[in-house]
């Protein structure tokens, strides 16, 4: 069975927006390295709607991308993705499926088919599944900057507590730290 590690950027206040982080190579490169550790993609219909209108483009070159955004783009490409909407039923970019039915038992399957990990990048999503407590990792990109707006982490709230363990914590030359936490058991 793989972990469902949870990552995202996130702001010093909490903030989510996608626009808000440092958009460069190291970022970049920081989260195709945590792509590539994993066997496959998770998202909610939003991100999957974000991400779909930008990255396809990309990795097929139709769209003026740095080096690393390519990168990321075309082995984002490759890589198994999963969606999880009670709204949407297609999802025609390349290698994508969809999770319906119930969230406990559709995670938990993909889970156990995945050994190499399912990587979450949704917030709302992130929010469910941790109240489900199916989320073993968190591996935050934290921002050096104050947004002073939501969507905000766990904005929905949590019925209570998470405890974690600090795994490590790695500054980058742009200011942001990669933090990685494991849930205490």
């Amino acid at each position: 069975m793989g972990l469902m590690t949870f990552s995202i950027n996130v702001t010093l206040d909490g903030c989510v927006d996608h626009q808000e982080g440092i958009a460069d190579d190291e970022t970049h490169a920081f989260f195709t390295r945590l792509m590539d550790e994993s066997g496959a993609m998770l998202w909610g219909r939003v991100t999957y709607e974000m991400m779909e209108s930008c990255w396809p483009a990309v990795a097929r070159g139709e769209v003026e991308a740095a080096p690393a955004m390519r990168e990321w783009a075309v082995k984002l490409e490759a890589k198994p993705k999963y969606v999880v909407s009670s709204t949407r039923r297609d999802f025609p970019w390349a290698n994508s499926h969809h999770v319906a039915g119930d969230l406990r038992t559709g995670m938990q399957k993909l889970k156990d088919a995945t050994p190499g990990g399912v990587l979450l990048g949704s917030g709302k999503l992130a929010t469910e599944l941790d109240r489900l407590e199916l989320i073993d990792e968190y591996k935050f990109l934290v921002h050096p900057r104050i947004a002073g707006h939501g969507p905000t982490l766990y904005q929905e709230g949590l019925p209570g507590t998470r405890r974690l363990e600090l795994v490590s914590a790695t500054p980058l030359r742009n200011g942001a730290v990669a933090v990685h936490y494991r849930r205490a058991r």
